[in-house]
Order: C-alpha cells, then sequence, then structure tokens
C-alpha cells in the first residue's frame, strides 16, 4: 500500500481542508473498532499511544492494522515517557519496517502518586531531544552517532497547547521544536479562536516571522457526559445541557475554523465513560461539513 505523509498530503489539498481522527487503541486484542474509525472519512487516523496511562494496543501496531485494512493512512503517537533511547530507536526502526512514516511525539501524560506505587517513567528523552534524534535517524544515523544500514523517513509531528498559562513558554518549546525538525503540529483542544490568534501573534513578535510549520488545530467533538479537554466556554456548555446535538455544535465550531483560514483540522472524537469513543459522532461532523461544500 502507498504511504502518503502528512506534508504530501497537505501539499496536494488546494486548500481543501485535511482531518486528522484522533483514535484509542482498544484495551485487548478487538480489532472491531478498525472499521468504526475508519467510516468516519479523515484523511488520517492518529492511533493515541497508551491514552489515559492505560494499557493499551501498541500505537505502531494499531496503526499498522488499521493501514492493511485498506483505505486509511496513519499516524502513530510516541511518548517519550516510558521507554529508554534505545528501545525508543528500536521501536521506530520497527515502525518503518511496517510501513509507517508519520509520527506524532509527545511527552506522555504524567503518572500520578498512585500510579507511581506500581509504575515509573524513564524519560530519557523530552519530546524535543526525540525529535531531533528522529531528523538525525531520518539522515541515515543513531543516537549514539553510529550510521544505519538505512536511513529512516518519518514525517514528524509535535504538539502545542494554546491552552498554557506562560504562553512564552509555549512559544518558545514550539520554536525548539521547529528547530530540533518538526514537520508538522498538532494543538491540544481548545474552543476560543482568540487563543490560536494569541498564540500566533505571540510567535511572530518573539521569532521575527510566521510559525512556519503547518498547524492541525485541535476540536474536541463535545458530550453532556463525556470527558472534556480543556475550557469549555458557558454558552457551548449550555448548548449541551439543553441538549443540542454535539455534532451540530462541533460543526459550528468547524465552520468557525474554516472562516478563520483553519483548514487543517485535528478532530477528537467524543470519549465516553470507560475511554469509549464515539467515532459515528465523528463522521456526523465530517459528513455535514462536506454535504455544505459540495
Amino acid at each position: 500500500m502507498a504511504v502518503t505523509t502528512v506534508i504530501q498530503k497537505l501539499k496536494h489539498s488546494n486548500g481543501t481542508p485535511v482531518f486528522i481522527c484522533d483514535f484509542s487503541p482498544p484495551r485487548g486484542a478487538d480489532i472491531s473498532v478498525v472499521e468504526q474509525v475508519k467510516s468516519v472519512g479523515a484523511d488520517f487516523v492518529a492511533v493515541a499511544y497508551s491514552p489515559g496511562r492505560s494499557v493499551r494496543v501498541d500505537s505502531t501496531v494499531m496503526a499498522h492494522l488499521i493501514a492493511q485494512a485498506g483505505g486509511q493512512d496513519v499516524i502513530f503517537n510516541l511518548a517519550s515517557r516510558d521507554m529508554n533511547k534505545l528501545a525508543l530507536q528500536n521501536h521506530l526502526l520497527g515502525a518503518q519496517l511496517l510501513g509507517l512514516q508519520n509520527v506524532i511525539v509527545l511527552q506522555g501524560d504524567g503518572f500520578t502518586e498512585k500510579d507511581r506505587e506500581v509504575v515509573k517513567a524513564v524519560a530519557d528523552y523530552q519530546p524535543t531531544g526525540l525529535i531531533r534524534d528522529i531528523a538525525a535517524m531520518n539522515g541515515g544515523l543513531d543516537f549514539r552517532g553510529l550510521k544505519l544500514r538505512v536511513p529512516t523517513a518519518f514525517c514528524i509531528g509535535a504538539a502545542i497547547d494554546f491552552a498554557r498559562e506562560d504562553l512564552d513558554r509555549e512559544v518558545a518549546l514550539a520554536h525548539s521544536k521547529v528547530d530540533a525538525g518538526a514537520d508538522f503540529f498538532i494543538t491540544q483542544a481548545f474552543y476560543d479562536i482568540a487563543q490560536a490568534e494569541r498564540f500566533h501573534d505571540r510567535y511572530r513578535a518573539l521569532n521575527g516571522h510566521h510559525f512556519p510549520r503547518p498547524l492541525f488545530y485541535g476540536l474536541q467533538v463535545l458530550e453532556p457526559d463525556g470527558l472534556i479537554f480543556g475550557n469549555v466556554p458557558a454558552a457551548m456548555q449550555k448548548d449541551l445541557e439543553q441538549g443540542r446535538p454535539p455534532a451540530e455544535i462541533a460543526l459550528e465550531q468547524l465552520q468557525a475554523y474554516i472562516k478563520n483560514d483553519m483548514t487543517s483540522i485535528y478532530l477528537i472524537p467524543p470519549i465516553l465513560r470507560g475511554g469509549r469513543r464515539s467515532y459515528q459522532t465523528a463522521r456526523d461532523v465530517l459528513d455535514s461539513f462536506r454535504g455544505l461544500t459540495t
């Protein structure tokens, strides 16, 4: 199967919105969820790495299975929290052998005090360092500076959080990830377009130029009893409580993104109690949006 990188897709999109759909791998050897996420109709499925710090199918294996099922480009997430440099680079070579080229590098949520009674973080890399070393692997060198027999060819993604209290620090971190070799970025879910504008304004002010990499803007489809990331505006929360369909609320937010030239979207399907996802609701959002634009 031919592999499309995120950058290649954006290059050939001709201004058409490009969607990444977030996906949680199952908590057991269950591949029935593959068809659920494929039906969403996003351009890429981004397979989360151990969401909720829980035991899940490995993101590279899950991404490979989704790709093998046909008709779906994939991204695998990889956290720097749990493996040392040797293990992470072994893992990346395995991903390359599986035909995976798109990776998003994350730190991974910190373990709670209760978690640390049974597990510990390794954190041999910070995300910026891992991005830098993946870029070096693309140049044919491992973390020791030794030559690989075959260079990797990863399209490297990184994350930004517009809601960080110290925005200048987040801007500096994003700039470091660009310098390290990140090819594209996703943002955490947010609900106020002014947050995106503030980030871009501060980046330009501090660095003297526009943010130089493609940015996929996080849009979470909300459910009244679901897990919510970020601070939801009171009006949106009220709509949910009064029974307005979640897909309708998300569609309105998506239209606002597009109106403001934010055409690369990181779509986060509802996260329900117990970690289940409502991929059908995400599909409803994209179906409605495409129905309005065709």
